[in-house]
């Protein structure tokens, strides 16, 4: 049976306040719980087995005997054997019971079946569980298609090989690691024959995968991935905040670009294709001149988002852009949920969080500080789906 907006908000009207923090433990887990416990909230971490020794013991909760809290931000780690798991009946149940709200982030909607969690998961989610299908670009409508009708920019869509005429980037999965990329540049349709066929044999991409990749222009210009909240809880010119920017550390990528063009020619042929797999994130900031943009951006994009999936972008979202040789935005990727880059700002929060804020302000410590406000004021049905 399909779940309805109003059946989650009825649950959530009945949880005790404050609720306790959860989130799947991957992607910015740390940053969820850090700013769980920030803000006097306790934080739960759903682990897969054999991937928990960061929550269970290396950044778990240590207290001294009168409770107080010593070191440490992980208060409770439920273990399964696989995340699915997390949406049997049983889990569910035992999350209700305890007053859980849940933050998703990518690794829930990749692990998870989006399915269950649009269908199956009565457990109410901060932010909006519409919008988590939209990150698949293999979707008929996916953040492509909201960003168009919100009137933002994005690199022009190639369609198809033949049509490569300048330099492009083709997005489709890792065929081995399917959470991973599989991207890879050409400049014409010689080069995507020959770099298939290299890609192909080297187990980096599938035949079958080609068949719905996005081919788009490659855009030229350094990524700044923004990282916004929108809440619901204070009038409409409130609601929009910029909290941070980060960009990506990607493998073998960072390693081929470091090195001058000399020594790239004299690599291995199996060495001079980069792939795209993300290992870390730096913390930025952006020219100011360009901020006006970046804002109305966002708002844009709060807009497109609540008339299309009503009710719209509820917390965190990240906008991933190039910043092209005009200054322009342009927007190749969409994270309508907590983005992957937030644990840079751990404690010290994002810069113009801080500055919004006047304190430390990291995403993890707003998503609680948005959590324990809307429990304080009865309202935490209007900040879950």
């Amino acid at each position: 049976m399909s779940l309805s907006l109003a059946e989650i908000r009825e649950l959530a009207a009945k949880y005790p306040s404050p609720p306790v923090v959860g989130t799947v433990g991957s992607h910015s887990a740390i940053d969820v719980a850090d700013g769980a416990v920030s803000e006097g909230l306790r934080s739960l971490i759903l682990a897969e087995a054999g991937r928990d020794a960061t929550y269970t013991r290396y950044f778990r909760t240590v207290r001294s005997a009168d409770g107080s809290r010593v070191r440490g931000c992980v208060d409770d780690v439920w273990t399964f054997p696989k995340f699915a798991e997390i949406v049997t009946p049983a889990v569910q149940e035992r999350l209700r019971s305890q007053g859980v709200v849940l933050v998703p982030n990518r690794a829930f909607s990749s692990y998870v079946p989006l399915d269950a969690i649009e269908d199956e998961f009565r457990v109410p989610i901060v932010g909006s569980r519409a919008l988590l299908r939209i990150e698949e670009r293999s979707e008929r409508e996916n953040y492509y298609t909201l960003l168009e009708q919100a009137g933002i920019a994005t690199p022009r869509p190639i369609p198809s090989p033949e049509a490569i005429d300048r330099l492009a980037i083709v997005k489709l999965p890792h065929a081995k690691r399917r959470l991973e990329r599989g991207f890879f540049t050409v400049a014409s349709a010689a080069e995507y024959r020959a770099k298939v066929d290299r890609l192909v044999a080297r187990g980096t991409v599938l035949p079958s995968d080609l068949e719905t990749a996005r081919i788009e222009e490659y855009v030229l210009g350094p990524v700044f991935n923004f990282n916004f909240f929108f809440s619901p809880l204070v009038p409409r010119d409130q609601g929009l905040e910029l909290l941070g920017v980060d960009e990506r550390r990607e493998s073998n990528l960072d390693g081929l670009v470091r090195l001058p063009a000399a020594q790239q020619l004299e690599l291995n042929d199996s060495d001079r294709i980069p792939e795209y797999l993300v290992v870390g994130h730096g913390t930025l900031t952006v020219r100011e001149s360009i901020l006006e943009e970046v804002f109305r951006m966002g708002e844009k994009f709060v807009d497109a988002a609540r008339a299309r999936y009503p009710p719209g972008i509820l917390g965190p979202f990240c906008l991933q852009t190039c910043i092209d040789r005009t200054g322009r935005p342009v927007v190749f990727d969409v994270a309508a949920r907590i983005g992957g880059g937030t644990n840079v700002h751990l404690a010290l929060g994002h810069p113009y969080g801080n500055a919004l804020y006047r304190g430390p302000m990291s995403s993890g410590r707003r998503i609680a500080l948005e959590i324990r406000t809307a429990s304080e004021q009865g309202r935490l049905a209007e900040i879950v789906t």
